[in-house]
C-alpha cells in the first residue's frame, strides 16, 4: 500500500513526550508516531468481528466509561479455572473437552485484554 502523508498540529507538550520517547528508541519522531498510531489503531484484520464492534464501541464512551472498560478484568473464577486448566496441560494433557473450555476461556482472557488496551489508549 502506498504511504500518504499527514500533517498534523499537536500540543507542544504532546510532541516533547514523543521526541523524548524516540530519543529513548533512537527513532526519528516520524518513526516513534507511527509505532504509537499503529499500536493505537487495531488492525480489523486481526479481530474477530464482535471484538472489534466492541472496541469500536468503546470510541463513543466517557471517561468514566472508559476508565471503567480500562479496568475490566476476567471474572476471578473464569481466571482460576483457566490457571488451573493451564497447569494441568502442563502436567497431563487435557482432555477435548477440557482444550474447548481452556480455549474459549482463553479467548475471553484476550478479549478483555484487548477492550483494556484500546480503552488505555483512548484515555
Amino acid at each position: 500500500m502506498p504511504s500518504q502523508s499527514l500533517t498534523l498540529n499537536i500540543p507542544g507538550h504532546l510532541y516533547e513526550r514523543i521526541r523524548e520517547r524516540a530519543e529513548r528508541g533512537q527513532r526519528s519522531v516520524e518513526d516513534e508516531t507511527l509505532e504509537l498510531l499503529t499500536a493505537a489503531v487495531p488492525n480489523e484484520e486481526a479481530l474477530p468481528g464482535d471484538v472489534l464492534a466492541e472496541v469500536e464501541e468503546l470510541q463513543h464512551l466517557d471517561d468514566d466509561g472508559l476508565w471503567r472498560a480500562a479496568r475490566s478484568h476476567l471474572a476471578a473464577d473464569a481466571a482460576r479455572e483457566l490457571e488451573s486448566l493451564h497447569f494441568k496441560q502442563q502436567r497431563d494433557g487435557l482432555t477435548a473437552l477440557e482444550q474447548e473450555t481452556a480455549d474459549a476461556l482463553l479467548r475471553q482472557y484476550e478479549r478483555a485484554m484487548v477492550v483494556r488496551a484500546r480503552a488505555t489508549a483512548l484515555l
